[in-house]
Order: structure tokens, then sequence, then C-alpha cells
């Protein structure tokens, strides 16, 4: 079943679109989660303001808190696709994620103070989540909180972490029982990324840029008040807020689409002699399972979609689109760099690079699609264990 087919939802894109293009501010010219310049970052909070305030972002809330409350996953979809085929910044940071959190779990006096500040943009959030030695496993997690009077004490390290630079709060997991089962000792907490004892370094990538970074945790006092839900009951937490992440399945199947797009653009361009590589049958062909390959990322977002709508999703739809999109992400834009022959030795700043260096540095940035949110390795043996009843594998 495809979304878009209901004369209510076509009417409501149309409007989205609309918003978009009288509203939002300068177009995203690079792909995947990126951190903005400085310089746009008011900006950037203003245009957050105005998407919750138009009620394109947190339309589940409830009323009393600017919401809508309406659960309904179809409309959030549609805003998701269509900043992402307008390549237009949506909410930057871990606000999503947070606002699912304290919803669920928050106290009333939490939700009354972060809420509002999350809606107005005068908080942007990062997700403190990644460790060293815990990525896809996540519950092997070791930041310690230690209760200290009416504060927890945490040491320890982040990494990966977007937007720690410009964030006002961290939605940090920490282990608060370090005798407990694995997931069963973590408490969550809002972190006031300003508090003594926040190290923030960032980490220079492939693409020359910093979107990632590391926070270093040392003695830094949180207010108990500022455990989000109960203690020791993180890891549950943490699962209340990925139900307000699923825009993502909708968004990128809408960059896959529009990078299709790009590639026939280049596959058409004619060299000195008039030939263009459509002119290849090899190439040809390699377009066209590329092609089919995007047609069914997008058939298999739409479906994933439709059963989220209808309550009916499984416990590994989300993952194995994410699998397949990436992977089909990678194999998209190593052929546009193919396809520039040596111009696609240039890369972004250069004069003459084709697209101002777009594939190449999509091309630098696709392998992180293929690790971040669980890497697809650790997906793939999910996605056969708890899915399609495979043998377990072999724990250590």
């Amino acid at each position: 079943m495809r979304l878009d087919t209901s004369a209510e939802l076509q009417e409501f894109r149309e409007e989205v679109r609309s918003f978009i293009r009288a509203h939002a501010p300068a177009r995203k010219t690079r792909t995947g989660v990126r951190s903005p310049e400085p310089a746009l970052l008011p900006e950037l909070r203003r245009w957050t303001a105005r998407l919750y305030a138009a009620g394109y972002l947190g339309r589940s809330w409830p009323v009393d808190h600017g919401g809508l409350d309406d659960p309904r996953p179809e409309p959030g979809f549609v805003v998701a696709e269509e900043l992402a085929r307008a390549r237009s910044w949506g909410q930057i940071g871990a606000g999503a994620l947070a606002a699912g959190a304290l919803l669920a779990h928050g106290t009333e006096e939490q939700k009354r103070h972060f809420l509002p500040r999350l809606r107005s943009g005068a908080d942007l959030w990062c997700q403190l989540f990644s460790e060293p030695e815990a990525g896809s496993d996540l519950a092997s997690l070791r930041t310690r909180a230690r209760l200290e009077g009416d504060h927890y004490v945490v040491d320890g390290q982040k990494v990966w972490t977007t937007n720690a630079q410009y964030a006002d709060v961290g939605y940090l997991l920490a282990r608060t029982d370090p005798d407990a089962p694995k997931t069963r000792g973590i408490t969550a907490f809002a972190l006031d990324m300003r508090s003594a004892g926040v190290e923030i370094r960032p980490l220079r990538e492939i693409t020359g840029d910093a979107d990632f970074n590391e926070v270093f945790l040392d003695g830094v006092r949180v207010p108990a008040d500022r455990v989000i839900g109960t203690v020791n009951a993180g890891w549950r937490v943490a699962g209340a807020s990925l139900a307000h992440e699923r825009g993502s399945v909708a968004a990128h199947s809408s960059e896959l689409l529009d990078d299709l797009a790009g590639l026939l653009a280049l596959a058409r361009r004619e060299d000195a002699d008039g030939r263009t590589p459509l002119d290849e049958p090899a190439l040809r062909a390699r377009l066209g399972r590329l092609a089919t390959r995007v047609r069914v990322a997008d058939l298999m977002s739409r479906a994933v979609q439709s059963r989220m709508a209808a309550g009916t999703e499984g416990p590994t739809d989300a993952a194995a689109v994410k699998v397949l999109f990436s992977e089909t992400n990678l194999d998209a834009v190593t052929l546009g760099v193919e396809l520039q022959g040596l111009d696609g030795l240039l890369v972004r700043g250069d004069e003459d690079a084709v697209d101002d260096g777009y594939w190449q540095d999509a091309l630098l940035y696709a392998r992180a699609y293929t690790i971040a949110g669980g890497a697809n390795e650790v997906l793939r043996t999910t996605v056969a264990e708890r899915s399609l009843g495979l043998p377990r594998e072999p724990r250590p």
C-alpha cells in the first residue's frame, strides 16, 4: 500500500511543499546527518520553531504540550519525505528522541521545562549513547553514574555524538548498577552540556568535516531530578524514544529516488565525441540493476510505513529497510563518481567539480550510513534471529 493515495494526505503533502518553499532555510548541499555551519544555527533554531508551530513536528504530542494528539504516523512520513526531497533541514540534533523519552517517562516538571524549549528551538539536544566499546552493542556501555546526595556523579566517555559542539542538553545513558544484567542497570538523564567536567573533542572525518564528537565526562554532577523515568530503567526509556524517530524510514526513500534522477542526468552527459555513458551496454545494465534496487527499496519503505500505520510492524522491519537503503546508497554514489571519469577526482570546492562535488562528498560519507544506527552486520544477525527464526549466532 502506498501512503500518498488518499486525497487528504495528498492535500497535506502539497501544503507541506508550499510551506517548505516559503519558509525553509538555505538548501542543504551535502548528504547525510551533518552538523550545520555555526552561522546557520540561529536560523535553524527558528526553523525548528516554525515546524512545530505549524504542526509538522510533534503532531503526536498531547495537546496540553503543544501537539495535535494525532497518533497517526502517515503525516510524519509525508513531512520527512518532503524535507528530504527538498534537501531541506529538519530538526537537527536528538530532539525527537528526547521528546519521545520525556513524553513516555518524564515527570510533569520535566515536561513543562524541556518540551516548550525543545519546540521553540531554544534547546538543541544531542544523543549520548554510543561509546568506544559500546556501539551496536549499546547495552555494554561503561559510563558510570553514582548517587551522591541529591546529584549523580558521572564518569565515562561517549563517541560519535553529532552536534555535541552545539548542544544545550544531552540525552545520556549511564550505568547506575554495575552488578545488574546489561540492560537492567542503565539510567537515562537529561544532562546540561555546559556542566563542569564535560569536554567535547571534534572528530575530523574523511569528508574533512567534524560532524561527530567525542564527549568526555569527568566527575560531571547531574541533579537527581534530571533522571528520565526511573533509576535502572533507562533501557526501556531509550526504547520509548524510537517510536518518535520513524521518519527516517520515509526520508531515506526520497534520498535514493533523488540520487537515481541525478545518476540518469550524469549518464546522459556527452563527451567531446558526442557519446554518453548510456551508449555502453554494460553501464546500461549496471544502471538498470541499480534502478531496480532503488525501486525495491522504495517499495519496502512504503510497505513498512503501511505496517507502522496499521500497528502491525515487525521487530526488524526498520532494520531491514536501513540495510537495503544504506547499501544501495553506497553503490549509487559510487557510480555517481565513476560516471564523471577523471572529473571524479575533483572534490567539493574545486571550481570544475560536477554538481559542486556532491557525489564525491556523498561517497565519502556513505559508509557511515552502513554503520550508524547499528552496523549492517549486526542488523542482519538481528533480522535473521528475530524475524526469520534462524539459529542464534554463538555468543562468547
